[in-house]
């Protein structure tokens, strides 16, 4: 079923309130003090007036269908509601009460509740339910049960979180941030995450979005909000919460969504061209950064501070989030001795010292100079002192110096903060307005910065993962023979029971041999793998160590430069997560891996190979030869295409160890796990 827009919902010129709690009583108060200046209508079976606003005994006895709808009832109430609300062609609604499919661990009829929940809206919108409603900042609507610290904006960033309490922390900050709108989607029945986004994206006064998510439901929608977002060119903002298990716990029971692997998220949020953040002032700075400059053009900045210990620290830390300061060129040394004289070391990050403190004319020369280069950002650090004790007056010619010039550049110019505390709100607001941007925190900014870039969208949709069914594992000689029926190199090998077979081995294949007893989980642990084999005699020596009723004699690779770990798992809420690493085994010792969401191109696999510990190895390390990066790839590309080509049947593939050589890349040791496809 079509669903209606969510314009009516998120800009309503009309109101219901139904219930008569403190809740819905505060939603008036809020809409109130927010300057919403259409029709208000609380609906109470036998209260006559609410907060001095005539009240209606029920829903059809509105003047008219209202756009939205705040249900502050019970969750049965909920659901009687939705049916007249739809049935009168209302807008859309708040769905306040929890106890619905977020609670099914609690509530026996939790879900059947939700399915009632969703025949009652029909193809009319609702926001949760256990949802606390939104903000809309740019029209002066709020359906909000609760205080918030936002104010009216003409412009700024829209943020959408599945938790209630971050939504008004967030609405709390003091870092000038401008908020358009504040949403909480709660466990969403029926609208999604990306669809709220996309209705908030398609809002010309809206400059970027910040999500916070516990669980991801759709894959595909969020990469339909990831192509409005490039095609909008506003970018995403993503904290992704569910690192820990406790964390993964709580949110399933919080908006019942699968809360999935922590790598398999952030794989995902990386392929579609979003930026992950950690922690909530990361999140809020870098929203800041975009709502005023946009995404940056690269990593190079450029820093100025009166003090050594500051660039330093700057310095520091920059390097920490993969920052460049790009060397000065001659033209700008010779214009920055000018205004700072002979005493000065003249270098980026500058410590321009206080020698021409507080003349604004210099000041701004300085910076005019420094900046004057092929940068994405020029930081200025500044840490205002308290005005409640201090005199700021010699701050002032500072900010007006960095004023001065950001309004005779393009060059993105920010003014940071050590500390969050040195960066007050009214400073930051009056940067605001210049287009300067303020920034609380230096290693927090730096952070914010390092993000800030603009990011590939992956042109390939996500291979959508299933759990299959009657999952069993096949044996190492069957996994890679079905893996080299797709392209991968395995060595010559034969599957012996008999004498008669270990002699034929002689003639089939060439020493030095391996020997493997097969039906064991982990050959090597259980003394199961013998290598270096050189004649007949020395196998049946081996065998003799060992008591299965198979055996693998293989091949044995030579020549290995390294070997590689390369394994798919399913991840039911992100995809098909693609690890790979170091292998053998180191894999478990080094923990040396980097991931990728399948499909993947030569071009991904390359640059996810890059960031492993290992790469030195990979292209000849110290002189050492290199190992041959096509057969690298095809390696991966033909258990990629296995995977695509049993989608649905895998719940895991790994490589391991895939011996990496100067001519080759074969795999010694397979596994698959699979079923039937649901």
């Amino acid at each position: 079923m079509s669903r209606k827009s969510l314009e009516r919902l998120l800009k309503p010129k009309s109101i219901a309130i139904v219930g008569g709690g403190a809740w819905c009583r505060n939603v008036i108060k809020t809409c109130k003090s927010i300057g919403f200046d259409g029709d208000i209508w609380p609906v109470h079976p036998t209260k006559t007036s609410i907060e001095g606003l005539r009240a209606y005994p029920t829903i059809e006895d509105l003047p008219s269908a209202p756009d939205s709808s705040f249900l502050g009832v019970n969750r049965n109430a909920t659901v009687k509601c939705l049916t007249s609300l739809s049935k009168s062609d209302a807008g859309g609604a708040v769905c306040f009460a929890s106890g619905f499919a977020e609670a099914s661990a609690e509530i026996k009829d939790g879900a059947d509740l939700q399915a009632r929940l969703l025949q009652a809206a029909g193809d009319m919108p609702f926001l949760g339910p256990n949802c606390y409603g939104f903000l809309n900042y740019l029209d002066g609507c709020a359906l909000w049960p609760d205080q918030h610290g936002g104010q009216r904006v003409e412009s700024g960033v829209a943020i959408i979180t599945q938790s209630s309490n971050i939504a008004i922390n967030l609405t709390m900050q003091n870092r000038a941030v401008p908020l358009a709108y504040v949403v909480t989607a709660g466990n969403q029945a029926q609208t999604d995450l990306p669809e709220i986004g996309m209705d908030l994206l398609r809002d010309p006064r809206v400059t970027c979005l910040g999500l916070h998510i516990e669980g991801i439901n759709d894959i595909r929608a969020l990469e339909h909000l990831a192509h409005l977002s490039h095609e909008l060119k506003k970018p995403i903002c993503v904290l992704k919460v569910g690192k820990s298990d406790q964390a993964q716990l709580a949110s399933v029971s919080h908006t019942a969504s699968l809360a999935g692997s922590h790598t398999g998220a952030s794989t995902l949020i990386n392929r579609l061209g979003f930026a992950q953040v950690d922690d909530l002032s990361t999140f809020l700075e870098l929203l800041k950064i975009w709502h005023i400059a946009g995404p940056l053009a690269s990593n190079r900045i450029a820093s100025a501070s009166c003090s050594g210990g500051e660039a330093s620290l700057m310095a520091d830390l920059a390097a920490e989030s993969d920052l460049a300061f790009p060397p000065l060129k001659v033209a700008q040394e010779t214009k920055l001795r000018k205004t700072l004289g002979p005493k000065v070391a003249l270098a980026n990050p500058l410590d321009y010292h206080t020698y021409i403190w507080p003349d604004k004319e210099l000041m701004q020369q300085t910076f005019d100079a420094l900046f004057d280069a092929d940068i994405a950002l020029g930081l200025v650090v500044s840490d205002i002192p308290r005005a409640d004790r201090c005199d700021t007056s010699d701050w002032d010619f500072a900010l007006d110096a960095i004023i001065a010039c950001k309004r005779g550049t393009n060059i993105p110019i920010g003014v940071v903060g050590s500390l969050p505390d040195t960066m007050p709100e009214g400073v930051s607001q009056r940067l605001i307005r210049e287009r300067v941007i303020p920034l609380n925190g230096m290693d927090t900014a730096l952070r914010a910065v390092a993000l800030a870039g603009i990011k590939r969208l992956h042109a390939k949709p996500v291979l959508l993962p299933q759990q299959p069914e009657n999952v069993s594992t096949l044996s190492e000689a069957d996994a890679k023979k079905a893996l080299g029926k797709f392209g991968l190199e395995i060595p010559n090998s034969l599957i012996c029971k008999t004498s008669a077979d270990f002699e034929a081995a002689k003639t089939s294949l060439c020493p030095p041999w391996v020997l493997k007893g097969l039906g064991l989980a982990h050959k090597s642990e259980s003394g199961a793998v013998h290598v270096g084999l050189t004649n007949i005699e020395t196998v049946k020596s081996a065998r003799a160590k060992m008591n299965c009723e198979e055996y693998l004699l293989e091949e044995m690779i030579q020549n290995s430069i390294v070997e590689m770990l390369v394994a798919v798992t399913v991840d039911l809420a992100h995809g098909y997560v693609l690890t790979l690493g170091a292998g053998g085994t180191l894999t478990e010792l080094l923990k040396d891996t980097t991931s990728l969401v399948l499909p993947v191109t030569e071009n991904d696999v390359t640059q996810a190979l890059s960031s492993l510990r290992c790469a030195p190895i990979l292209d000849g390390y110290r002189g050492a030869q290199p190992i041959d990066r096509k057969a690298l790839w095809a390696a991966i590309d033909a258990i990629q295409k296995y995977v695509i080509a049993h989608q649905g049947q895998v719940q895991e593939v790994e490589v391991n160890p895939l011996i990496c050589t100067p001519t080759s890349a074969v795999a010694v040791d397979a596994l698959i796990v699979q079923g039937d496809a649901p």
